[in-house]
Formats: C-alpha cells, structure tokens, sequence
C-alpha cells in the first residue's frame, strides 16, 4: 500500500470555535484525522537530503520488522523576515514549496517502498515542533532523522540534537 496526503502547514489559520453553538470546536479537529492504519508507526522527517535519505532507509526497516507504517514528513520552508520600520517584531512568511509534490511523485515511484504502507505528511513551521507533532498525532513508535552537517548545524543547533532533547517519543538519528 503506498499513498500520500497533504495536510494543511501549521500555521495557517484554523476555523474557531462558535461560542453559541451547541458542541464546541475540538483542538484535535482542527486538523485533518490521522489515518487509524498509520497509528503507532514509525514517522521520518524527509527532505531529499543525503541524511534523510539514511534516516528513511533505516525507518523503511524499522516498520517493516515491526510490522507497522511509514510516516514520512516534509516540512515546508519558512522564512523569517523583519519589519524594521517601527520596530515590529519578525513575522514568518511561508515559500511556496512544491518539493513536496515533487518528494511524493519520486517517493511513490520508489520500489523499496513497496514492503511498508506508507503516507507523505506536509507541514509548515518548526521542523522539530512539526515533527514531534505529527508524532503525537499518530502516536508514533519513534522519530527517525538523520543528523544535521555543516556549519549552520553547528551555529543553530542540529534538528536531531534539539528533537532529542525535547522529545517525548524515542528519537532515532541516523548519522
């Protein structure tokens, strides 16, 4: 079984709840349900990069020997950008981002990925936040990710080393 959905980046708005209606608006349905088939599976941030490309082979293996499914993400880019006139603070303006499109075409043509049942998840924002996310959502086994190279992991800090340290699930990065 091989698919993929889009969901909408996390941070656009969200329909708010009527306080004259009868049954308040839930914060989980906000978002679009997780598939119940992909609860308890392995998620995999994935952006075409060498190390992720790592980090989703071993997250192939992982759900294959636990019989579970794939839950690959892509968080789209965000950019900061600051208003300087008056001093505003920095607002994050979201890039069209097409990879993904792009990313689950080449992963839908992938034969090894014909073992596991697998989704594409998009999200927007925080790569870690989005990670650690949809790992709650679907209420992950773990959180494969491949180590973060060069210096601007070193200046930043790398996406696995902070996922790590916040995490509430296993996180399992890939050198």
């Amino acid at each position: 079984m091989a698919g993929h959905e889009f969901f909408e980046p996390a941070d656009r708005k969200r329909p708010v709840a009527d306080p004259t209606a009868a049954e308040p608006l839930a914060a989980e349905e906000s978002r679009q349900a997780c598939d119940p088939a992909f609860k308890h599976g392995v998620v995999v941030g994935f952006d075409g990069s060498t190390s992720s490309e790592r980090a989703l082979a071993y997250a192939i293996g992982m759900a294959r020997r636990s019989g579970a499914g794939l839950i690959i993400v892509h968080v789209a880019n965000r950019l900061p950008t600051t208003v300087w006139a008056g001093c505003e603070p920095p607002v994050f303006v979201d890039v069209p981002d097409h990879r993904t499109e792009v990313l689950g075409l080449e992963l839908a043509c992938a034969d090894y990925l014909a073992e596991v049942p697998w989704i594409l998840v998009e999200r927007g924002g925080d790569i870690c936040h989005e990670l650690e996310e949809v790992g709650r959502e679907y209420e992950a086994d773990a959180i494969v990710v491949g180590s973060t190279h060069g210096v601007v992991g070193r200046i930043f800090g790398s996406v696995a080393g902070r996922l790590a340290k916040r995490a509430k699930r296993p996180v399992v990065v890939i050198p």
